[in-house]
C-alpha cells in the first residue's frame, strides 16, 4: 500500500484536552494527569491518506485519536484490502500490535487528523503504580474484544439491512458520546468501504441505503447522512426478519 506517511509532530497537554474523559480514567488526580503528561506529551499530524502505521512494523505506542478519523484494513492475497474497523476522536487505536509486538494492520487517515502518542512501555510502568490507568486500559482491550465480536456476528448471521442498519446506529452512538448529533452523519468513509467492514459489495451497500430512503428511514446526499427514523433502524436491527 503506497501511502503518504508524512506527519508533523506537536506537544499535547492532558489537561485541557476535551477528550480526555473519554481516554483517561476520571477518578485521576490533577498530579496524576500531569504524570501522564510528562510522559505522553507527543503529538502526531497525519494528512489525509496517510498511515499512521502500517502491517509488519514494530508496535512501541498506542495513540489516542484526538481529532479526525481512522480506518484499519490489511491486505488480502488477492490485493484486495479488507477493511477491519474505524476509528474516531476518543477513541484509542493500536492495540492489533500488543500480543505479537508488531502491527498486522494498516491505519490510514481518512482526513486529516491528530494523535497523541501513547509509548507502551511508559503505559506499563504507570499502570503499575496508578491502579485507576491500569483498570482503564483493561476496560478499553476488553471494549475491542467485545467490538471483535460483534463485527463475527454481524458477518456471520446478519442479514445486509441488519448490517448496514447496526452500522449507522453505532456511529451514531460513538457521536454521540462526543456532543454530536444523534440524527446527523458526515461519513469519512466512502461506501466501498462501508462494504468492505460489512461484508457487503458496493452494489449492495448503495441498494438497502436506497431502499432506506424510499423508507423514509434515512435521508442520504452523498456522504451526508440524515436519520430521520431511528426507531425504525433500531426495528431493522433487532429484527432477523426484515425481508420486505
Amino acid at each position: 500500500m503506497q501511502l503518504n506517511m508524512t506527519f508533523k509532530s506537536t506537544i499535547a497537554s492532558c489537561s485541557n484536552c476535551n477528550l480526555r474523559e473519554l481516554c483517561l480514567p476520571t477518578s485521576l488526580s490533577s498530579a496524576d494527569i500531569q504524570r501522564l503528561e510528562a510522559v505522553f506529551s507527543s503529538r502526531l499530524r497525519i494528512p489525509q491518506g496517510g498511515l499512521l502505521f502500517s502491517s509488519g512494523t514494530p508496535f512501541t505506542a498506542l495513540y489516542n485519536i484526538r481529532s479526525g478519523f481512522f480506518k484499519t484494513c490489511v491486505s488480502l492475497e488477492d490485493g484486495r484490502e479488507q477493511v477491519t474497523g474505524f476509528q474516531m476522536a476518543g477513541e484509542i487505536i493500536g492495540l492489533d500490535g500488543i500480543v505479537n509486538e508488531y502491527h498486522n494492520c494498516n491505519a490510514v487517515a481518512l482526513e486529516d487528523a491528530e494523535v497523541c502518542v501513547m509509548p507502551y512501555a511508559e503505559i506499563e510502568r504507570l499502570s503499575q503504580e496508578l491502579p485507576e490507568l491500569q483498570r482503564h486500559m483493561h476496560k478499553i482491550m476488553s471494549g475491542e474484544i467485545v467490538r471483535e465480536n460483534a463485527v463475527m456476528m454481524l458477518l456471520g448471521s446478519m442479514s445486509a439491512e441488519e448490517r448496514l442498519a447496526a452500522f449507522l446506529l453505532n456511529l451514531v452512538k460513538r457521536l454521540r458520546a462526543r456532543g454530536f448529533s444523534s440524527s446527523e452523519l458526515l461519513l469519512r468513509m466512502t461506501r466501498e468501504e462501508i462494504g468492505s467492514y460489512l461484508g457487503l459489495t458496493l452494489n449492495t451497500v448503495s441498494r438497502v441505503f436506497s431502499k432506506f430512503r424510499e423508507k423514509g428511514i434515512v435521508n442520504v446526499k452523498q456522504r451526508y447522512v440524515q436519520i430521520l427514523k431511528i426507531d425504525e433502524l433500531e426495528l431493522i436491527y433487532d429484527s432477523q426478519s426484515y425481508n420486505e
